[in-house]
């Protein structure tokens, strides 16, 4: 039985687009690599924060909606985030089905508005 989940985090904005797209291609690769897989990614881009965190007014967000039957891979990935210095918060959450429902008709709606927000 193959579990949903969605991770979301935020990147520092010191970051260059490069090392955005290498920090995010990292924990895609830690997902994949672990048994998981992606079912949907999306690259939010540099948005203004509620609050500052660590100082900081602005991060750049990253998506990860994937499948996994492995239960360690959540603790994996977790820790990956909390090691990283580039990651300035993060939230990973396990989808009901009706998150799932929701999540495949966002999709839908992206590919018929033909953007990836």
């Amino acid at each position: 039985m193959s579990n949903h989940y969605e991770a979301v985090f935020i990147m520092t904005p010191v970051l260059s687009l490069e090392q955005t797209k290498e920090t995010a291609d990292k924990f895609k690769a830690i997902i994949t690599e672990n048994g998981g897989a992606i079912v949907n990614d999306e690259n939010w881009g540099l948005k203004k924060l509620a609050y500052p965190i660590q100082k900081k007014s602005t991060g750049f967000y990253q998506m990860y909606q994937f499948e996994s039957s492995n239960g360690e891979l959540i603790e994996k990935i977790e820790t990956a985030f909390r090691r990283d210095e580039r990651i300035m918060r993060f939230l990973t959450i396990k989808l009901d089905k009706y998150g799932v429902e929701y999540a495949a008709r966002r999709i839908e709606k992206n590919k018929a508005l033909g953007t990836k927000k």
